[in-house]
């Protein structure tokens, strides 16, 4: 099940260079990842500042 971002993202972009498959982006003022591309890695998740990034 891929990585989501929650509403405690700050935009702060410390996930996005982490993604080996270049699946998160920057939408509305927050980050948010591309299900389809996701590979479960947890790499973002790690790279979080606020724990904004969940399994789910």
């Amino acid at each position: 099940m891929a990585y989501k971002i929650t509403d405690a993202c700050i935009n702060c972009g410390a996930c996005e260079p982490e993604c080996p498959v270049e699946a998160i982006s920057e939408n509305d003022n927050a980050r948010i990842i591309d299900a389809d591309k996701c590979i479960d890695c947890g790499a973002c998740a790690n790279a979080c500042p606020t724990d904004a990034i969940i399994e789910g």
